[in-house]
């Protein structure tokens, strides 16, 4: 069970600063220490608009990340980068991410490269805040490989890249992350059309040596490239398999989707904590305080306290800087106000 009631977290990734977006358009004017210098500051400024919205769990805010998931193929031995990009006009949408061929067996000997975020959020974070760090599970790390002779469908392909992720997680907890989320967004995207006990077996298989020495959760959406999900957004096919996670939290989309089957967090807590998106990444409402008060008072219709966590639906970096902040902050502010009702 986490420490306290109604804890406010996030995903794992934050806006970009205007001026990062730009540096990173331009890395050929800056040198190796300018650039590390523009890495740390902009995992400061992510650090400090969490901090002072007044959030439980922090994260580096993804930073050093060009992308949620795509920045790790630059560490996966074994491709050729962006050999496909089947559509590149017209309004954007997921199939303008191109997909890499594979060339030799996939490995990744130097790791992901989380471990050295997360030592980085911890050097410049301050105290009091619980560190998160995120890393994207085999499946949907496997979604922009292509297959081939070696691996001859996506499954061949996740299976590769289990002991990736996993060495990646044990390196987390070695190197004192107390917090992990595994992101899984694909397999709750396509768990309509694909065989959901091969997708517990494939997430609890990584995470296995690592499940009991940290507070692990997963994180299931329907997808958000440019605000635009991707799956079929329908939480029913997921269910009861997805509940046989090894897991002490899962994180649920609700606010995108007007809280349809709010009712399943009641299933879900019965096996673990749950944390409800609470705040749409989608949309430039900024949901009220008042909006997030009524939303609490929802879920605990269905589950105690005690068993919640709340945060936005999903990452916030497909999210201008100015709105997201403001999410934060008023979702902070109406969990503070029902925890005190509640307490």
């Amino acid at each position: 069970m986490k420490e306290f009631p109604i804890r406010t977290t996030v995903i794992g990734s934050y806006p970009f600063p205007g001026w990062l977006e730009f540096a990173s358009r331009n890395l050929s004017e800056f040198g190796r220490a300018d650039l590390e210098e523009l890495k740390d500051d902009a995992v400061r400024v992510a650090i400090h608009d969490q901090v002072n919205s007044g959030l439980d769990v922090i994260t580096d805010g993804e930073q050093t990340r060009l992308d949620f998931n795509l920045s790790f193929y630059g560490f996966i031995n074994g491709i050729e980068e962006n050999s496909i990009v089947p559509r590149k006009w017209g309004p954007p949408a997921h199939d303008q991410r191109g997909k890499h061929v594979i060339t030799h067996e996939l490995s990744a000997p130097d790791g992901l490269g989380v471990v050295s975020e997360f030592k980085t959020l911890q050097r410049l974070a301050p105290k009091g805040p619980v560190l998160k760090a995120s890393v994207p599970g085999p499946f949907t790390l496997s979604g922009r490989l292509l297959p081939n002779a070696q691996y001859p469908d996506r499954i061949s392909i996740t299976n590769a890249l289990i002991p990736v992720v996993r060495k990646e997680l044990e390196d987390l907890v070695e190197a004192g992350c107390s917090e992990i989320t595994v992101d899984e967004p694909s397999m709750s995207c396509y768990a309509y059309k694909s065989d959901t006990k091969k997708f517990v077996n494939i997430f609890n298989e990584t995470v296995a040596s690592v499940y009991g020495t940290c507070r692990l959760s997963t994180h299931l959406c329907f997808g958000n490239y440019k605000g635009h999900a991707v799956g079929y957004r329908k939480m029913a096919p997921m269910f009861p398999d997805f509940l046989d996670f090894k897991v002490d939290e899962m994180h649920v989309e609700m606010a995108n989707r007007e809280f349809a089957e709010i009712e399943i967090i009641e299933q879900i807590a019965k096996r673990m904590d749950v944390a409800v998106g609470i705040v749409d990444v989608k949309s430039y409402y900024i949901e009220t305080v008042e909006d997030i008060v009524a939303r609490i008072k929802l879920c605990l219709k269905y589950i105690p306290a005690d068993k919640l966590s709340v945060a936005p639906d999903c990452g916030l970096s497909q999210t201008a800087r100015w709105a997201a902040r403001q999410k934060l902050e008023n979702m902070v502010k109406g969990a503070k106000e029902v925890l005190n009702t509640v307490m």
